[in-house]
């Protein structure tokens, strides 16, 4: 782990291989160590940069404005990287999107796992599903609140915890307890969004994109995948990946690791 100043913060990151640059940036539940199945096989071919979004595991947060579009950009410049492509998951690929938005030129593609878009609401499914699988939880309770988020979002609707490997649940419970502190600490602190937001925007993303999602995560999820492919002018529709939730990349990470290495410039 390497941490690096970017626009008036130290951003930790870790980076491997040589190659034409891919940024790996992590969902919201998580941290940097959830791309733990991709770096390797991407390095042989990329110079993979995996950071932890300012605030997010060992990343620093000091008390000033900032968004983490900029920040992406900052830490490509801080790396004398011109242009590099983008993976994201979850929140991370809502923050690829919205700096592939803000910063078109510098970014050579994009591509997207169970990823919402800035401006997006959720349905009244989603929040039905919400209600019945997580419910109330005292937010001052990381543990349960973890427990429930990760029953939401890495189980999913469709499957039970007896279905999905017990190593992923609780690696997926002790990185989202650690986000959910940073998230508490980033409410105290002034998060700027690209105005207007990308959900009405996507036919401006001129890069290619490749959207995909797992066949088990949120039916709102696999709408926006087709959404994103459909409206992006060079977009791919990778197939729902089967027996996988919202951490695609971490619960499957032969079948992304393929379709990565097929459409990474």
């Amino acid at each position: 782990m390497t941490k690096i100043e970017v626009n008036g913060t130290r951003l930790a990151y870790d980076e491997a291989g040589s190659g034409t640059p891919v940024v790996l940036v992590h969902a919201g539940i998580a941290d940097r160590r959830m791309w733990r199945g991709q770096v390797a096989a991407l390095a042989e071919r990329h110079r993979v940069i995996v950071p932890d979004l300012r605030g997010y595991g060992e990343s620093e947060l000091p008390p000033s404005p900032f968004a983490h579009h900029d920040d992406l950009v900052g830490l490509l410049d801080a790396l004398g990287i011109d242009r590099a492509a983008l993976v994201g998951c979850s929140f991370g690929g809502r923050v690829a999107v919205d700096t592939a938005l803000a910063y078109p030129d510098r970014i050579s593609a994009l591509a997207l796992f169970g990823a919402p878009v800035s401006g997006n609401e959720w349905s009244e499914e989603t929040e039905r599903l919400w209600d019945e699988l997580v419910g109330e939880v005292d937010p001052e309770d990381f543990a349960a609140s973890a427990a429930g988020e990760v029953r939401f979002w890495v189980v999913g609707p469709s499957r039970q915890p007896a279905d999905v490997d017990p190593e992923l649940i609780r690696f997926a419970e002790e990185m989202d307890q650690r986000a959910l502190a940073a998230e508490q600490a980033l409410s105290a602190v002034e998060v700027g969004e690209i105005d207007p937001p990308a959900i009405d925007r996507l036919g401006e993303l001129r890069m290619p994109v490749l959207a995909g999602a797992g066949a088990d995560d949120l039916g709102d999820i696999r709408r926006l995948a087709d959404r994103i492919a459909a409206e992006a002018p060079h977009g791919v529709r990778l197939p729902d990946v089967p027996d996988s939730g919202h951490l695609l990349p971490l619960e499957r990470p032969e079948p992304v690791n393929a379709a990565l290495l097929a459409f990474l410039p």
